[in-house]
């Protein structure tokens, strides 16, 4: 009689398309301390993934309980392991190096994980469920009469998946790794925004309307005329029209007394009189 297969769940959107060089495929289960995977390589068997949680990714001596529980599995069961903590211990050797790719942009660590063999039977089911146990002390049993308030894990509210950070970035809706045309495909694509948008640029500028240059500025300090650019008939009179010379402003004395005989004989000589055109 054949066990029956264990039931799969379909990833949700916090889930990472990739980890380390696995593609996720399904969900076996979640615990606070983490979740189980099916997964796949390049060309690969299907393996169960494990990986931690938020809560424990950040929690030092839950990662170094689960690189503790790993060290213990059999060497043929572990396929490969990496994150936080996972580069010491007995299966060392089995640490998968993040390879080459640009710095993490914080400090949040990477989520411990491992892979091991898969089978598909209830078995691997209850082994993951126990790896992960192990974390979370959920199996541990209680020690001494309990009193007071229940302790509680700081971290076992934060269930999400750890951070699993890849490099280069997989497209949309693919469980494989992007090859050599799809990324001369995106580098031409590119290539083509780029160019297309230096075009847009130059016709929105070619087609501003000029603009008149300012007018020019006067290089003397002040900005009224020098006295010299004043015309003659301007309104505004000259120092000599502005105040009555002293020979017009007031009468000669010359001109105050009365004329003298000999001047009056002259004029009336000058004038002609009716008797003279006689």
């Amino acid at each position: 009689m054949t066990e029956p297969a264990n039931p799969l769940f379909p990833l949700l959107g916090v889930d990472p398309p990739r980890v380390g060089g696995f593609w996720l495929d399904a969900r076996l289960g979640a615990s606070p301390s983490g979740v189980a995977y099916t997964a796949h390589a390049e060309g690969g068997p299907t393996v169960m993934l494990l990986m931690l949680s938020e809560g424990a990714s950040a929690d030092a001596a839950a990662c170094d309980r689960f690189a503790g529980t790993v060290n213990k599995l059999h060497i043929d069961t572990v396929l490969a392991r990496g994150g936080r903590g996972q580069d010491s211990g007995r299966l060392a050797g089995k640490f998968a190096p993040p390879g080459d790719q640009p710095p993490a942009p914080d400090a949040t660590p990477e989520a411990p994980w491992v892979a091991l063999a898969y089978d598909g039977s209830p078995a691997a089911n209850q082994e993951a469920a126990r790896i992960l146990s192990e974390v979370d002390l959920a199996w541990l049993p209680q020690q001494g009469t309990p009193s007071g308030p229940d302790y509680r894990l700081p971290w076992i509210d934060k269930i999400a998946p750890g951070t699993a950070r890849q490099w280069p970035l997989p497209w949309p809706g693919r469980h494989d790794r992007s090859g050599w045309p799809s990324i001369l495909a995106s580098w031409l694509i590119m290539l083509l925004l780029m160019a297309l948008a230096i075009l847009i640029a130059i016709l929105i500028f070619q087609a501003a309307p000029p603009t008149s240059p300012p007018p020019p500025v006067p290089t003397s300090g002040s900005g009224s005329p020098p006295p010299e650019s004043a015309s003659p008939g301007s309104g505004s009179p000259s120092p000599e029209s502005g105040s009555p010379s002293p020979g017009s402003g007031s009468p000669s004395p010359a001109s105050a007394s009365p004329e003298s005989p000999g001047a009056s004989a002259s004029a009336s000589a000058a004038s002609p009189t009716p008797n003279s055109r006689l």
